[in-house]
């Protein structure tokens, strides 16, 4: 896999750390705690993007990382909105280094694949960022694996390449296994998944009554409504439980152990909720414990549906 490094040349931490909640569900003061809760158990990777919480999140780390910019590894993402042409790319890039107040950033994500623009448009716009400095590397987030070849087509052509991909990835959400994860493996691209947790399902706290995504969001209660994921849930806490420690803990952790090697974004919206995730990079993750977890849910069918080959 591509090796990411902070710009001092330190590899970067086995778990990112995602921005999402700074300046909403975590106001300016509970997210300094929990950078600094990240910062001591080690990471290095910061996740963001353009209009995360309206551009508050990347105003707060931008804040947060000034003092120590050579030994942070910074993502960000444009394109969710405005397509990916050259226009919207620029304009939202520079609003991003305006939140930011950075002139470069570490890694640039397309947040999500554009049927409307020529590839040919949005690569060539990224490789001049990447030539100009103003970026060190190109990730893609939500695309399919074949619309990562054809672009990574495209990059090569341009002299550059796809180092990153950014897909969704937890116990109830494994499709990504499928076609997404072998071909970053062939490709040598970095996997950094995102919503290891599944939206805070794998936690355990909705089965208690608890609030969050699910709740308060139809489009997670929609990703997340099936009932076998919460059956799914339900198993892994009291698996948890038996191995004494959190489902959290166990979520993040089976994500980390996959065969390539991902490294997942974890996130939360206070710093007591965010622990049990940091406690994944420590956590010791036998043979024994993650089949017993992969158990727990379906393994999406390979992608000629032959079973008798898988």
């Amino acid at each position: 896999m591509t090796q990411l490094t902070t710009q001092d040349g330190t590899p970067v931490s086995r778990l990112t750390f995602g921005t999402m909640q700074f300046g909403g569900k975590a106001d300016a003061a509970e997210s300094a705690a929990m950078y600094d809760a990240a910062r001591a158990a080690g990471i290095t990777h910061f996740d963001t993007a353009v209009r995360y919480t309206d551009g508050a999140a990347e105003k707060i780390l931008g804040q947060l990382i000034k003092h120590e910019r050579d030994k942070i590894y910074l993502a960000t993402k444009v394109g969710y909105t405005g397509g990916a042409g050259r226009a919207n790319i620029l304009a939202q890039f520079d609003i991003c280094r305006s939140q930011l107040q950075l002139d470069q950033v570490d890694l640039l994500y397309l947040h999500r694949f554009d049927d409307d623009t020529p590839l040919q448009e949005t690569f060539a716009t990224m490789a001049e960022l990447q030539a100009r400095g103003a970026i060190r590397q190109i990730g893609v987030s939500n695309y399919a694996a074949w619309q990562v070849m054809k672009a990574q087509a495209v990059a090569r052509d341009l002299g550059t390449r796809i180092d990153v991909m950014q897909p969704m990835y937890s116990l109830v959400k494994r499709q990504a296994e499928v076609e997404i994860f072998p071909m970053a493996q062939d490709q040598g691209i970095a996997l950094v998944p995102y919503s290891p947790l599944g939206g805070g399902l794998l936690t355990g706290k909705y089965a208690s009554g608890g609030t969050g995504r699910l709740t308060d969001d139809p489009r997670y209660a929609v990703r997340y409504g099936q009932g076998w994921m919460h059956d799914v849930a339900a198993r892994l806490t009291a698996l948890a439980h038996d191995a004494s420690t959190d489902p959290a803990t166990l979520a993040v952790a089976w994500v980390m152990t996959h065969a390539t090697r991902p490294s997942p974004i974890i996130s939360a919206r206070s710093l007591a909720q965010l622990r049990p995730s940091l406690a994944a990079a420590d956590f010791a993750m036998s043979a024994d414990i993650y089949a017993q977890i992969t158990a727990l849910s379906p393994a999406p069918p390979p992608a000629t549906d032959r079973l008798e080959e898988a």
